[in-house]
């Protein structure tokens, strides 16, 4: 019976490779010169730490674009509040992953809801839809790409 998963997921290999550019650009900006701008990576949660809330917002742009050159979703990205603390202001920006469970069940909800022929299970962190006929998935594919959840999908795992 063809199947497939419908994930969340983002490559952090090329987030830290992103956020290599972004730092070796920010050096090297005339505006940003002997501010201490940077970014750091700890797990999933970039920091970004300037010397004002606007080259924060500067430095935001840059990780947007040094990310889409890498084809990573900026969708992903929830930035947090800035925050200033003395001379120096920091943001947060956190880069999910994985579907909650919240997520999860309106996926299932929206894809049973349509009345294609298709069995909707949640499995951890992911979704599993199968049916007899690969026709049904592909329709659910395209049902799901145009629909708005919040965060970037990706179909992976189809088996025929």
């Amino acid at each position: 019976m063809p199947s497939f998963d419908v994930v969340s997921e983002v490559d952090m290999h090329e987030v830290t490779n992103a956020l290599d550019q972004a730092n070796r650009e920010v050096t090297t900006r005339f505006d940003f010169k002997g501010s201490g701008s940077k970014f750091t990576l700890e797990g999933s949660e970039v920091r970004l730490v300037a010397a004002s809330e606007f080259q924060l917002q500067q430095m935001l742009d840059v990780l947007r674009q040094k990310l889409s050159k890498r084809q990573v979703d900026v969708g992903c990205l929830e930035v947090g509040e800035p925050e200033t603390v003395g001379r120096e202001a920091r943001q947060r920006v956190t880069v999910r992953q994985g579907l909650d469970t919240e997520l999860c069940r309106k996926v299932v909800k929206e894809v049973k809801g349509t009345k294609i022929k298709v069995q909707v299970s949640i499995q951890g962190d992911r979704v599993r839809v199968s049916g007899k006929k690969r026709d049904d998935l592909q329709e659910v594919i395209v049902f799901l790409k145009e629909r708005e959840f919040g965060l970037p999908f990706q179909y992976a795992n189809f088996r025929d």
